[in-house]
């Protein structure tokens, strides 16, 4: 069993649970949910914990719901019985008291159209991304530094160690960040084969899981790109409205994010359809077939995978941090983009990732023409993987990546 590390939602889901008559906590497989649960106490204490990935358990559930819900209990992986989530409605109903079940899936209900509504105004939702560098480093007793300068844009004091491959490579699924590196392709050979493909005929009645499979590794060396899913659909050798099917289960399933455009600003040329981002850059890095960057050979997917890196970084810090803010990216079309638009109240702070130590103006050029196009931006910040913090102009940084993510 992976050794359980603190997580930073922890304390969120505990504030809610003193709220609201049900907690529902989803995110990818392995990700860290059920051992969360398990081991915090003001969410374990009092609980039964239940999970529907035993059969005699799924079994009982489907075949007396109410039963199931007869005391206060955490209930695991609760999308393999949607009845399930229809009695806990009315039970719910019945007596609101806060904090009596706290529920938890690798599923997004949000997006299963069946469960969707079952709980609106009932439940406080929350998504468990991959593990943060500040988590696997038991860095977590101070607040983020991206947190603070969202707050106060200032230089940071210190210097950072930059990012690796190897933290790129391995992500931050539990089992494989904590566990040892030279077994992470075995451990994700057999999460693709156990959990993708039995939790996607379990949402969804796929018989094709080849050409699931094949759409998925597709998707992951698209990872950071702007999502498009007629040549998405043609190098898969599928139709649109499959390839559609299969990126929402993809979705549903927390395996990937779709990344909105940022529309507010001055330019009439911008593009409009998401990014797509995998949720964690060690799954996608296996996907690829890359267990190494090759300098000249894999320059682009690197690029490509330190920026899903960053973005599970930052994702789950605002999660925790910042809820209320809004990621997006930005693209003006033959002409500049911006990786990452984080949307806080009424401002707005754009960030580009680059992989390497050194940058040149060309780097700057999409920070630039976001912010003469943005008057709610207060700052443009490239973030390399250097040592150094750098004021590059009037509203202009260069920060180390690791330092926005710590």
């Amino acid at each position: 069993m992976t050794k359980y590390l603190p997580r930073e939602m922890s304390a969120r889901l505990v504030q809610a649970s003193r709220r609201m008559p049900v907690v529902v906590l989803s995110g990818l497989r392995q990700s860290g949910k059920s051992t969360l649960l398990q081991n915090e106490p003001a969410l374990a204490k009092g609980h039964a914990y239940r999970t529907l990935d035993d059969f005699a358990t799924l079994a009982a559930s489907r075949s007396n719901p109410e039963a199931m819900l007869e005391t206060a209990v955490i209930l695991d992986e609760i999308q393999r019985c949607p009845d399930l989530l229809v009695a806990l409605k009315h039970v719910v109903d019945s007596d609101r008291r806060p904090g009596r079940f706290v529920i938890s899936g690798s599923a997004n209900l949000a997006l299963l159209g069946h469960v969707s509504e079952t709980l609106a105004g009932r439940a406080a939702y929350f998504t468990l991304h991959p593990m943060t560098r500040r988590e696997i480093h038991r860095k977590t007793d101070h607040t983020p530094f991206l947190v603070n300068f969202i707050k106060s844009p200032t230089l940071p004091t210190s210097k950072a160690a930059p990012v690796t491959d190897e933290d790129v490579l391995l992500g931050g699924l539990p089992p494989v960040c904590l566990g040892p590196t030279d077994a992470a392709a075995e451990w994700f050979r057999g999460y693709v084969q156990l959990y993708v493909e039995r939790d996607v005929r379990q949402i969804s009645q796929i018989t094709d899981l080849i050409s699931f499979r094949t759409l998925a590794q597709l998707t992951a060396m698209r990872t950071g790109q702007i999502l498009s899913i007629s040549e998405l659909a043609r190098d898969a050798k599928l139709t649109a409205a499959t390839a559609g099917r299969y990126l929402n289960l993809l979705e549903a399933s927390f395996l990937i994010t779709r990344l909105p455009p940022f529309l507010k600003n001055r330019s009439s040329r911008l593009i409009k359809s998401p990014k797509v981002h995998f949720t964690d850059s060690g799954l996608a890095a296996y996907l690829t077939g890359i267990k190494e960057f090759i300098p000249g050979q894999d320059d682009r997917l690197k690029g490509a995978l330190y920026e899903t890196y960053f973005l599970q970084n930052i994702a789950a810090l605002l999660e925790v941090h910042l809820p209320d803010a809004h990621l997006a990216y930005w693209h003006e079309q033959g002409r500049h983009e911006v990786d990452f638009v984080i949307e806080a109240g009424r401002h707005v702070y754009a960030f580009e990732v680059k992989a390497g130590t050194r940058w040149g103006e060309n780097d700057l050029s999409g920070l630039r023409a976001f912010l003469a196009r943005t008057p709610a931006c207060v700052a443009g910040i490239l973030a390399y993987n250097g040592r150094e913090s750098v004021k590059l102009g009037d509203k202009l940084w260069a920060i180390p990546m690791a330092q926005l993510i710590g």
